[in-house]
């Protein structure tokens, strides 16, 4: 099978590794497949497993700029040249150029759901959704449904996988000494999240709860990991509440299992979340979670066993959550165990990728 994935780049984030992650594994299993976006971080990574990049113009969030019909051409000249079987886009532009591209060739394409989107007219009226549409969890099947109309027999719903092993890795002494290094924390306890650093992110909430935390507990680090258009306000909202010195910021990193191997409890407090790859990252390196209770996180949260869900916007109960994990080496030993042995069951990308696999194949003999 020849498979294309759009989407709208490549830089660090939840789709970019979504759509690598699919790619590597696709291409383990015999597939040719290619990815088409405006390009990012991650293309290097393509290069080293050898998938096929291209470029295309789609580094903007309107369905409506004109460039989009350019894209469209471009993939669809690509698309005879290589004889593709299948499209499967990750992003809203990225729906539209498909669509667009399809027509062109009569070649099907499937799309992603990742998140949750406002009910505009455009996108009521315009679906894009393509032959069918993958929901990454059962709240944003859910919101496909209710808010999007969009026709229950056309939903597949399949969760995010991750490379269990990559995660599970055992760092020793040297190598954690290093990491640490590397990210400017010492040997005290790290609180950590790796996240854009957008409001929908809500690091804001994290930010206050560490000035709760560190009322009762002086020696917590909180590792910030990320970028995004509230750097600046963060760090000085962090100097407004002279928490500055444990609040540790730190650019996006490709290699995400070396800063996990060095925290001791994973913190996600979004306001809107799909399901929430990080924190299946997080899982899979054996954390404590401690998140909001929005979206497709509780699928992923056993209350009490290997987290805690929180209300989101809520500094005060991420500050109860935390200290109980923070302050209890056992609960947290624990927690972390059963965050590894559900991502293992549940969360292996063998099985995402199977699961995609398969609704390629629906699709081409329907």
């Amino acid at each position: 099978m020849k498979v294309l994935i759009v989407t709208s780049h490549l830089n660090f984030g939840g789709i970019s590794s979504y759509s690598v992650s699919l790619a590597r594994k696709l291409k383990e299993k015999g597939h040719d497949v290619f990815i088409a976006s405006s390009g990012g971080d991650m293309v290097k990574e393509l290069e080293g497993d050898k998938i096929k990049h291209i470029r295309v113009a789609l580094n903007t969030k309107s369905e409506l700029n004109p460039k989009i019909i350019l894209c469209s051409i471009k993939i669809a000249l690509f698309l005879k040249s290589k004889k593709i079987d299948i499209m499967h886009a990750q992003t809203r532009v990225a729906q539209v150029s498909c669509c667009l591209a399809s027509l062109f060739t009569q070649i099907p394409y499937i799309t992603t759901c990742h998140g949750f989107f406002k009910p505009k007219f455009t996108r009521k009226l315009f679906k894009f959704w393509g032959a069918k549409v993958i929901a990454i969890s059962e709240a944003v099947r859910a919101h496909m449904v209710t808010d999007l109309k969009v026709s229950k027999s056309k939903i597949v719903m399949i969760h995010n996988g991750v490379d269990i092993a990559n995660f599970k890795r055992n760092y020793n002494n040297s190598e954690k000494e290093s990491i640490r290094k590397e990210f400017k924390v010492s040997n005290a306890p790290v609180v950590g999240i790796i996240a854009r650093l957008s409001s929908v992110k809500g690091h804001t909430y994290l930010i206050e709860a560490a000035k709760l935390i560190l009322n009762k507990k002086k020696d917590i680090q909180f590792l910030i990991i990320g970028d995004g258009p509230e750097e600046e306000r963060l760090k000085k909202l962090a100097k407004t509440l002279k928490i500055e010195k444990n609040i540790i910021f730190h650019k996006s990193v490709l290699d995400t299992a070396r800063p996990l191997a060095i925290m001791d409890i994973f913190v996600m407090p979004s306001i809107s979340e799909g399901l929430g790859l990080a924190i299946l990252e997080a899982m899979a390196s054996g954390l404590a979670i401690v998140a909001s209770n929005v979206g497709g996180i509780y699928s992923l949260i056993s209350e009490g066993n290997n987290g805690y869900l929180v209300t989101p916007k809520n500094p005060e109960a991420l500050d109860e959550a935390i200290l109980k994990v923070i302050m209890n080496n056992k609960l947290s030993e624990s927690m972390g165990q059963l965050s590894q042995k559900i991502c293992e069951n549940n969360f292996s990308l063998s099985v995402f990728a199977d699961q995609v696999e398969n609704v390629y194949g629906q699709v081409l003999e329907s």
